[in-house]
């Protein structure tokens, strides 16, 4: 009798968040069950179709990190998580226990749970409390400062402290603030477990990113941060000007976005105050992105591809000037993300030259032969440019030089701290 193999399991490598939520589920920090998906939750897996087509012929997903290791099987569409093994990297992973680890290690201590840089009064209000365990929750988009940051920030503060040790755990942000607390409320449970849980003021789960930072001059100066912790607050979350930044130019073919791309790259190289990369649309197609097309998907994977490089670049404190067409807005939306993820600045430049204006310069005859159907889906003739809403500023090259239209863009750059000039 012949026998018919069983198809594959198929592999997915879920989104940041829900990698964070598959680590709490196999650890225990959510209790039972263990199950994405569960009715009410917010901790939720989500396949691409075609996989999921596949889960559900085998019952089963095989969830990996992104360098491709098994983490869990996970039983679909049910969603139950059988944990194969934990992550392996990532920085501070000695310090990322299980809820029953931890209480095996530290019983008896007063749970903190840390979601920001403590300040000069936290831990002087920490001081009396006896042996203390700072509970870092560093999870995705949940802490203002970086994950790594926070850490940092907590084990300084634990120097500080008679005898504080600090544990790990990524609760994220599922961007709902009533959600995501109570959600960190059953982390800390589980850690604590009738132990003591002391929480200090705006210490949350909820989405706290978009908070103005805190002024380390004025730190210095009525002792918001112990110096130890100022310092670090300070190299993680640096004021505008040495922060990492992604200038992205957005037009139509001809509208001057790469002239004026290349002038403003001049100006920061004269300055020699950052370090400054180019990403211009046709030098990225010659070397990143050979020997894609056209076509609306390779058009989105060319950005995607400038989009990740240039937020590795403001992630280590650089400047990266971009000018591809970027016609379409959820792309240039998942650049932002990209980029806000790395911990830099994304600052938007529609260069809004109409397309008469665009087409009547054509120095490389390319609307010439769009209008004859020689190229297809060109952009502003045969396939829609969707103008940003979200610009933070608009210029018109029209008639002007480059110097004059450079000039809208420097102005807003020095208003939101990122120049001086």
């Amino acid at each position: 009798m012949r026998v018919v193999p069983s198809p594959p399991v198929p592999q997915h490598c879920p989104t940041p968040v829900e990698l964070d939520d598959l680590e709490l589920l196999a650890s225990g920090a959510l209790g039972e069950p263990r199950a994405f998906n569960q009715p009410g939750s917010r901790v939720t897996l989500t396949l691409p179709e075609p996989v999921a087509t596949e889960a559900r012929a085998v019952d089963a997903v095989e969830l990996v990190d992104p360098e491709g290791l098994p983490l869990a099987r996970v039983s679909w569409p049910g969603g139950v998580v059988d944990s194969l093994t934990h992550p392996q990297y990532g920085p501070f992973r000695e310090l990322a226990l299980t809820p029953t680890a931890y209480r095996e290690k530290y019983p008896g201590r007063t749970v903190v749970p840390v979601s920001d840089a403590l300040t000069t009064a936290d831990v002087e209000e920490l001081s009396g409390l006896g042996p203390v365990t700072l509970l870092a929750l560093n999870g995705t988009g949940t802490p203002w400062l970086s994950p790594v940051g926070l850490v940092r920030a907590a084990r300084a503060a634990a120097r500080l402290l008679p005898d504080a040790v600090v544990v790990t755990v990524p609760v994220p942000s599922h961007d709902d603030p009533e959600a995501d607390h109570a959600l960190g409320e059953r982390v800390v449970a589980a850690f604590a477990a009738g132990d003591p849980v002391h929480a200090l003021a705006d210490t949350t789960v909820a989405e706290v990113r978009g908070r103005s930072r805190p002024s380390l001059e004025a730190s210095a100066a009525d002792g918001t941060y112990p110096q130890e912790i100022a310092k670090i607050v300070d190299h993680d979350r640096p004021p505008p000007d040495r922060q990492g930044l992604v200038v992205f130019f957005t037009g139509l073919s001809g509208s001057g976005k790469s002239t004026l791309a290349r002038a403003l790259v001049d100006l920061l190289l004269e300055q020699g105050e950052r370090t400054v990369t180019s990403l211009d649309g046709d030098v990225v197609r010659r070397n990143l992105s050979a020997g894609l097309t056209f076509s609306r998907e390779d058009r989105e994977t060319n950005i995607r591809r400038i989009g990740w490089v240039a937020a590795e670049i403001s992630r280590h404190g650089g400047v990266a000037v971009v000018s591809p067409i970027a016609p379409f807005d959820a792309t240039r939306q998942q650049v932002r993300a990209m980029v806000d993820d790395a911990g830099g600045a994304f600052f938007l430049v529609h260069v809004a030259t109409p397309l008469e204006e665009c087409e009547r310069r054509d120095r490389k005859g390319m609307y010439a032969k769009a209008r004859a159907g020689i190229i297809p889906e060109f952009t502003g003739i045969s396939s829609p440019y969707e103008e940003p809403q979200d610009a933070d500023v608009r210029v018109d090259t029209t008639g002007r030089t480059v110097e004059d239209a450079l000039g809208d863009v420097l102005s807003e750059l020095e208003e939101a701290g990122f120049l001086t000039l």
